[in-house]
């Protein structure tokens, strides 16, 4: 049986690919994935193919190998509510500008991104 590593799934949409070993890419349905087995990026597989309509199609699926999530400090509860509570304040004065009709300047847009995906990352741990 082949092997190879998840290159993409997508659990809301029912599918993803493997890249084999070989440099093939294989078509993976959720209905091969065993129950209670959550695939990411980087999980090594091995699986046994089959000629789906579109191309290669893996028919069974083990999980070798998971891959190490990087673990990192979270931040303490008080100090992510003092946080939230600061970004709050900042949406809201955003919020009462776009109400005028007026956007933000690019360079302030872009830290308010930046801040609100580094706060999602502390969150998604």
């Amino acid at each position: 049986m082949p092997n190879g590593k998840v290159r993409f799934f997508d659990e809301d949409k029912g599918f993803g690919f493997i890249q084999g070993d070989d440099g093939e890419q294989v078509y993976l349905h959720a209905s091969v994935v065993p129950d209670g087995v959550e695939l990411q990026a980087g999980t090594r597989l091995e699986y046994s193919v089959g000629a789906g309509r579109r191309g290669p199609q893996a028919l069974s699926v083990t999980v070798l190998e998971a891959p190490r999530l990087a673990r990192r400090n979270r931040k303490s509860a008080d100090e992510m509510a003092i946080i939230i509570e600061d970004l709050v304040k900042l949406l809201d004065g955003l919020g009462g500008r776009l109400k005028n009709g007026q956007y933000p300047e690019r360079s302030q847009s872009r830290k308010v991104a930046t801040m609100l995906r580094r706060v999602a990352d502390d969150f998604d741990v």
